[in-house]
Formats: C-alpha cells, structure tokens, sequence
C-alpha cells in the first residue's frame, strides 16, 4: 500500500498544474513501469506536469508515489495496488477513476513500445483486452447496490492481479531491451 492516499496526490497535481488526474497518473506509471526498463521519475513528472522543474515543493509526493509503485511490482508478495479513492468515496467517482486509472495504464503500456496486443504473451493480451473494457466502466445508478459494491471490488482486484501479471510477464522484454552491461546475470 502506498504512504501516499489518493486525494493527497490529487492535490499535489493540481497544485502543480497537471491536467492529469491522480488515477490517470498513476494508471500511466504504473504502465510505463510494465513496459520501460529505464522509465524514471523524471520521465513520469515530463508526462504529467507541463514545467517539471517547478516541482521542488511537491516533489517528495511524487517521488514516494514512483518508488513505492516501482518496489510495490517488482516485489515478490504481491503488494501492488492501483491507486484509488477510498472506499468511502461514492461508487460512481470510484468507478470513474478507476476507468481513468485503467486508461492511463494503457495510454502509457501503448506508448512505451507495446503497439498491439498480438505481441504480447497470450494471458497479458488477454488482460489488456479486460482492462480495454474496464477503461470504459460507469455506473449508471445514483443508488448503488451492494452487488454493484461488490462487483467493483472485485473489478479492482483483477486490476491489481492483471498488471502485477503484465508486470511479472513482460519482465523478459524489459530486460532484453537494456543495454548489455545494464543485465543482471
């Protein structure tokens, strides 16, 4: 779990005058982190904010969101979260953000070098294709339902599961694409 909560990285973003919203933001890193071996906290802040030198106050947000996010993949227990609001929250905003998170994971997988599904190992492309239809979830009643609860809950935990999967599975193609010398043997 991430030390920094959701509404705290929304603030810093709109403080510095991203147009991005904090799901989004994320969504994008944590798929730029799934296909990039060199993608780094410079590269996420020249994606989100338009003057990144600007950051000096907020930046310790954004960098405990880049490392926690990166450790939180590439750890062997499974400690992934896509970053969201809080449960409290109305599930129509939830459901929102979380089709903003999904699409801002894809934005950045399609950007880092993954142009089609097709060149992915079977269950990542299958992934891909779900979190293509998650990117387009709403809800369409002000009076959620329990089952609706559930169902986002467990909208959420595919997510979670599917990118540590996309993450852990596309580790050979981040590793083939660093430098000779950069390779851990």
């Amino acid at each position: 779990m991430l030390s920094v909560r959701f509404p705290e990285l929304e603030d810093t973003l709109t403080e510095t005058g991203s147009l991005a919203e904090a799901a989004e933001a994320h969504g994008s890193l944590c798929g730029a982190l799934c296909a990039e071996p060199r993608f780094s906290l410079d590269s996420w802040l020249d994606e989100l904010l338009q003057d990144p030198a600007q950051v000096s106050g907020w930046r310790g947000v954004f960098e405990s969101v880049y490392s926690e996010t990166r450790r939180a993949l590439g750890g062997e227990s499974l400690q992934f979260e896509p970053l969201l609001p809080d449960d409290d929250e109305p599930l129509s905003g939830r459901t929102l953000a979380l089709a903003s998170w999904c699409q801002g994971f894809l934005y950045a997988l399609g950007t880092s070098g993954v142009h089609s599904v097709a060149e992915l190992p079977d269950d990542v492309g299958e992934i891909v294709q779900d979190l293509t239809e998650i990117s387009h979830a709403s809800l369409s009643t002000d009076e959620p339902t329990e089952t609706d609860e559930q169902a986002y809950a467990e909208l959420v935990e595919f997510v979670r599961v599917g990118v540590q999967l996309i993450y852990d599975e596309l580790e050979p193609r981040r590793t083939a694409a660093l430098p000779a010398q950069q390779r851990l043997h």
